[in-house]
């Protein structure tokens, strides 16, 4: 009977799932046809069209591969960078202080601000890598951090009476508390990451990039194209981030079995 009714509650959430985003694809389609000008909205039949002939090209595979390569390589130095930082900033109370204003700044300050400023430091090209890593450093700095402050201290003491050494700690205890911190830090950074790494191509405009596309479809104005690659970021972006987590959990089961 629980096998039945959770295959039953899948299919109910699958039908709704699909039901909402074919609604909203009708709405899209019936604006188009309202507007009937496709340079101020391109209709979604367009857009698939446009899509897939994007797909059967060279330079489509090779500018979503400069795109991703720089802004998860970004992702993946903050999220070390993060975790380390904020180990050192629970370990040490002076740390912690010294981080906090630097890592206020970087959440306060627009992500506009911070790709001009860089552009006069770092080549267009790399860009987006620092850009990337520079707006998910925060939030992998700041869910860890706060993983680490509320790990359940009872299980701290076990570990102490029992002289446990830091690797077991790191592997039994802090593993398992911190796992929900870091999905959920992971999850909010990568949108972000994409959203900052493809602003910073935009204004960067790098030859071969998604963002430089997204560029020249705006200068000539071909509504179509820019509708077609945004939903490229879109579904590169959340591919990565499930394939990411899925990972995760998966070494993390890993590492509790071991």
């Amino acid at each position: 009977m629980t096998f039945i009714s959770r295959d039953k509650t899948q299919r109910h959430s699958v039908f709704w799932k699909t039901g909402a985003v074919l609604f909203w694809l009708l709405l899209w389609q019936l604006a188009s046809m309202g507007l009937q000008q496709e340079i101020l909205l391109a209709s979604p039949v367009s857009v698939a069209v446009k899509l897939g002939q994007l797909a059967f090209t060279a330079d489509f595979w090779t500018s979503v591969s400069f795109s991703f390569i720089r802004i998860v390589s970004g992702f993946l130095l903050a999220l070390i960078l993060g975790i380390l930082l904020a180990a050192l900033a629970s370990r040490f109370w002076v740390f912690s202080v010294l981080l906090r204003p630097l890592i206020t700044v970087i959440k306060s300050t627009p992500v506009a601000s911070f790709i001009i400023l860089c552009l006069i430091w770092i080549p267009s090209r790399n860009l987006s890598v620092f850009i990337s890593f520079l707006m998910v450093l925060p939030v992998i700095y700041t869910n860890i951090y706060q993983g680490i402050r509320n790990t359940d201290q009872k299980l701290l003491e076990m570990a102490q009476v029992f002289s446990m050494g830091t690797g077991r700690k790191i592997v039994y205890i802090y593993v398992s508390q911190l796992l929900p911190y870091l999905i959920s830090g992971c999850s909010l950074a990568l949108g972000l990451c994409w959203k900052a790494g493809t602003a910073a191509e935009v204004i960067g405009i790098p030859a071969g990039s998604i963002g430089e596309k997204l560029y020249h479809a705006k200068i000539y104005l071909n509504t179509p194209d820019l509708f077609a690659w945004t939903i490229v970021i879109i579904g590169v972006s959340f591919s990565f981030e499930k394939c990411f987590l899925m990972l995760l959990r998966g070494m993390v089961r890993r590492i509790e079995r071991t």
